[in-house]
């Protein structure tokens, strides 16, 4: 049975492809179109799911949505009758659901299917019973506990229960317009970070504040001993219809959702291109700390309900790896589960499972690695390259091939330990939001300026910006303090202080990593290449930031050859391809050729 899951008309639009309950495909709309965060319909990811699961339309059996219009109706209707909202999101709210409703029809135009064909096909799944069944059944557990925590979805902001076996019975939501999701939302545009998903920034700057503001942020949520929350509605506008959000083809867009109200309790709101100083780092560090608080009382509450150890936990709140990484300390929860697409991206994987297994399909899948995606051969990679020839020459760059895997791999370990800053372009695409060592730029750990290096000279984005250690699976306990396995880089931990100054380039402020496990099991080519490391430095870790440059992770080669040769990268491996830029001056010029820097200090 051929199963495609669809999240539509909502942020990080993707598509998945099962076949008899396995995952055969996953990938986000937004690699194709190179607009991050895409909303609208997924046309190219569904094509991609198709292609590589070798099928044609015709033959899927089953369409899943991650949506359900009709759900939550009587609660709609009766939140309308008592807040009156503005005609504006009224407008929105309907334009969005009709869209959501015309799904058949879009998506048998964009597979040249008779919509009749479709129609007869399509499910529609609640949106968090998407999001729960996307952890709980890509997870390893027979029985488990679950938990979504995002901003809204189907008028559901948070939703809870246990699954067992191939059900997940969920029984506890909390409606609109109360949301853990839409505080730290709230907080992310008042600190004059705008965009839509520009929560993870206030995440990273949190590290450099004190909490003084803690006290003031609780005003604005409370957690009952049952896990329900309230919002208190005064200070935000969402429910009102005082905001605007944009879900069409393109990027998403959310307007403001705090009223002035907000700047009376914390000052005034900082505009996007003001600089950040000490209170808006307090701010960023209170609403963290508010937001564990909160969340870790929903979890507690939970566990009290259902009294089970496991934990399976999704929706974009389960993107904050920080708290993620404090679960299993301030909850009775000892196992948790959380698959590297837990916001809006991995309903549509939760849609297909949920299909599967509410249509009598038994378990057959765990998630333990996040390759998903496309993938490209040798021979595409060299086209890419002969495509661009005359600016890879015009940049100076030395181009060979080295087949052999090992002598590749100890090759690039060599090139990231003199100190440069390696482009990694292998295998299958990763599905989510984290380049997991496939579309990764790597670079030496142990360098105390490699973060400003990157940040400033590549990746052109905020200082404060932490990067990521990914750790050989056997090293972890000698780094990290508590920590478990981990290869979605999903959860924070401490690294231990005895470690910190051998790896300062991916220890945050606070002595915390976001790290990522890499075993030969799951990625054979990427751990041989941290090992490889390990054995010329002592340190097996690599820093791993995604393969971008404000854009989405590049998909193809033709987008990693083209973020390599506008950035400060000195070294592209694609495949066994290579591509490295020189560090001879210009003749006569006595400067650096263009695309080329100056040689770095020494590895500490």
């Amino acid at each position: 049975m051929l199963i495609l899951g669809i999240n539509a008309y909502h942020g990080d639009v993707s598509a998945v492809l099962l076949r008899d309950g396995e995952l055969v495909a996953a990938v986000e709309e937004e690699r194709f179109r190179r607009v991050k965060h895409y909303a609208g319909f997924p046309r190219e990811a569904i094509r991609a799911c198709l292609a590589m699961g070798g099928v044609d339309a015709g033959d899927v059996d089953a369409f899943a949505v991650s949506r359900n219009p009709r759900a939550h109706l009587w609660r709609k209707g009766l939140f309308a009758l008592r807040h009156r909202p503005s005609p504006s999101l009224i407008r929105d709210r309907a334009a969005n659901a009709r869209s959501v409703g015309h799904i058949a029809r879009t998506l048998a135009e964009s597979v040249g299917l008779e919509q009749s064909r479709v129609s007869g096909r399509m499910h529609y799944v609640e949106h968090h019973a998407a999001h729960l069944a996307s952890s709980y059944f890509a997870g390893p557990f027979e029985d488990a506990a679950v938990c979504a925590i995002d901003g809204f979805g189907d008028f559901v902001s948070t939703s809870s229960g246990v699954g067992r076996g191939t059900r997940v019975a969920i029984e506890q939501r909390v409606f609109f317009p109360h949301s853990l999701g839409l505080l730290y939302l709230a907080l992310t545009q008042f600190l004059g970070f705008p965009k839509y998903g520009d929560e993870f920034k206030v995440m990273g700057l949190a590290p450099y504040g004190e909490p003084a503001f803690t006290d003031r942020i609780r005003q604005l949520v409370a957690v009952d001993s049952t896990g329900q929350l309230r919002l208190d509605l005064s200070y935000f506008t969402h429910w009102s219809g005082g905001m605007t959000m944009t879900w069409a083809d393109g990027e998403p867009e959310i307007g403001p959702v705090f009223t002035p109200k907000l700047a009376e309790l914390l000052g005034p709101a900082r505009r996007p291109q003001e600089p950040l100083d000490a209170r808006h780092e307090a701010i960023a560090a209170s609403l963290q700390r508010a937001y564990e608080e909160a969340a870790f009382m929903v979890l507690r509450a939970l566990h009290a309900r259902v009294r089970n150890p496991r934990l399976c936990l999704a929706g974009g709140c389960a993107m904050n790896s920080v708290a993620n990484g404090k679960i299993r300390a301030e909850t009775p929860f000892t196992d948790v589960y959380i698959q590297p697409a837990a916001g809006d991206n991995g309903t549509a994987l939760g849609a297909a499972l949920h299909v599967w297994h509410h249509g009598g399909g038994e378990r057959r899948f765990q998630m333990r690695h996040g390759y998903w995606g496309p993938q490209f051969d040798d021979q595409a990679i060299a086209a890419a390259i002969d495509a661009r020839a005359a600016d890879v020459a015009s940049t100076r760059c030395a181009r060979s091939r080295i087949s052999n895997e090992s002598d590749l791999c100890e090759w690039t370990a060599s090139r990231i330990a003199a100190g440069q800053v390696v482009g990694w372009f292998q295998g299958r695409m990763e599905w989510g939001a984290r380049a997991l060592g496939n579309r990764s730029i790597l670079a030496d750990p142990r360098r105390r300026d490699m973060r400003d290096i990157i940040n400033v000279r590549i990746k052109f984005r905020e200082k404060f910006r932490p990067f990521a250690p990914s750790v050989a699976v056997e090293a972890l306990d000698e780094y990290f303090v508590g920590a478990v396995p981990d290869p979605f880089m999903i959860q924070v931990y401490p690294v231990r202080p005895e470690k910190r100054d051998a790896i300062p380039a991916v220890t945050h402020v606070d002595g915390s990593g976001r790290l990522q496990t890499v075993s030969r099991e799951t990625n054979p080519r990427y751990w041989a290449l941290i090992t490889a490391f390990g054995r010329k430095t002592g340190v097996p870790i690599l820093l791993n930031t995604s393969f971008n440059e404000n854009e989405p992770i590049v998909l193809a080669p033709g987008e990693a050859l083209d973020c390599f040769l506008r950035t400060d990268m000195d070294v592209l491996v694609m495949g066994s391809h290579v591509l490295e830029k020189s560090r001879q001056p210009a003749a006569g010029s006595g400067q650096p050729a263009a695309g080329s820097r100056q040689q770095l200090p020494a590895a500490r």
